[in-house]
């Protein structure tokens, strides 16, 4: 079988790491494209893989997003034209499954915030299966046209399959003179460059100057572009260290006492580790993040003096480890579900009754 994965935002060379890892191992060929964005490129590279790059972020503006996106989806069409794959996965690429629909391949995306309106109604629609956490209610999904049997759930968080064989590496503290009596904070600014983060927030640069100033801290920020790097810098706060380039983000985390996040993977990636962790997000909360306050495993934050910095017990707890093969599985199932319909069209190419 022959894969195409399309990677386009920071967190999806995670997310597909041990993917694409299982692919291989069990025989298939998997090719990778790629958007030029944020730590996407960096983290390709830091885990190993390699990637044709297609494309840009549009920026702040709709009008840039959309002419990009049509850019983008010319030349996504134009590459996969005649390589003959199997099957196109994405977390929440719209532009994949566009793609793989103009081209006939079967296609399934995966996503875990469901409020992202235009995004799920141009790559919900457009694919083969959709596979979401089971505490997404499904009615919210029904208005993107991803109902049963198009739309497949799992158990727990993406976080806890592709974290399964995860275990924290120390050396990713040896880059900075870190006083070990202090509080380490680790802070995610918000996608400022996304539509549902139009209206800015004041609460994450308010709870950074806050943080910034405290003795006792040391704040970590890990900026998602370079423009946030350069204003974070500008600041010039004295309990604030930024990395100059993409780390090994997971195993900070682990060794974090406190995670300060406004997006959605970070806080995540905090709470499958066991890490106390804040959100700042300003959005509408999607059933995830929900859940995650009802369990008492994320916080949200409205006062940056109600965060609570203290040092973390390090006593190991015991997480849960997904297998990321079912996971894989769900996605794979685009590949029957297309056969299928064929089959019980007498050979057509299309899929209708599942796209």
């Amino acid at each position: 079988m022959r894969a195409w994965v399309d990677m386009t935002a920071s967190a999806h060379p995670l997310v597909f790491r041990p993917l694409i890892a299982l692919l291989r191992r069990q025989g298939h060929e998997v090719e990778i494209t790629a958007r030029d964005y944020a730590q996407t490129l960096q983290l390709i590279e830091q885990h190993g893989l390699e990637a044709e790059v297609i494309g840009h972020h549009g920026g702040r503006s709709r009008l840039g997003k959309a002419r990009q996106m049509t850019s983008r989806l010319g030349a996504l069409r134009r590459w996969a034209r005649g390589r003959d794959f199997d099957v196109a996965l994405a977390h929440g690429s719209h532009e994949l499954t566009m793609t793989a629909r103009r081209l006939d391949i079967p296609s399934a995306t995966t996503f875990d915030y469901e409020w992202a309106w235009l995004q799920h109604q141009l790559g919900c629609r457009a694919a083969t299966r959709v596979v979401v956490p089971e505490w997404i209610p499904p009615e919210r999904l029904a208005s993107y046209g991803a109902t049963p049997p198009k739309l497949v759930q799992y158990q727990g968080l993406k976080e806890e399959y592709y974290l399964a064989d995860f275990e924290p590496d120390g050396r990713v503290l040896d880059a900075w003179e870190l006083d070990p009596a202090r509080t380490l904070v680790v802070l995610r600014p918000p996608p400022d460059v996304s539509l549902y983060h139009r209206h800015s927030n004041p609460l994450f640069p308010l709870t950074l100057r806050h943080l910034g100033e405290l003795d006792a801290v040391h704040a970590l920020v890990l900026p998602r572009t370079d423009e946030q790097r350069d204003y974070v810098r500008s600041l010039a706060l004295p309990s604030v260290i930024v990395p100059e380039r993409a780390v090994d983000a997971q195993s900070l985390i682990s060794f974090a006492d406190v995670v300060v996040s406004a997006g959605g993977t970070m806080n995540r990636e905090a709470a499958a580790l066991g890490v106390p962790v804040y959100t700042t997000y300003g959005g509408r909360l999607g059933g995830v993040d929900e859940e995650l306050i009802r369990e008492g495993r994320l916080r949200p934050l409205t006062d940056p003096r109600a965060l609570e910095l203290v040092k973390r017990d390090r006593t190991p707890h015991d997480r849960i480890r997904r297998d990321p093969q079912v996971l894989l599985d769900l996605l794979l199932s685009a590949v029957s579900a297309v056969d299928a319909g064929r089959s019980a069209s007498g050979g057509s190419t299309a899929a209708a009754s599942n796209r």
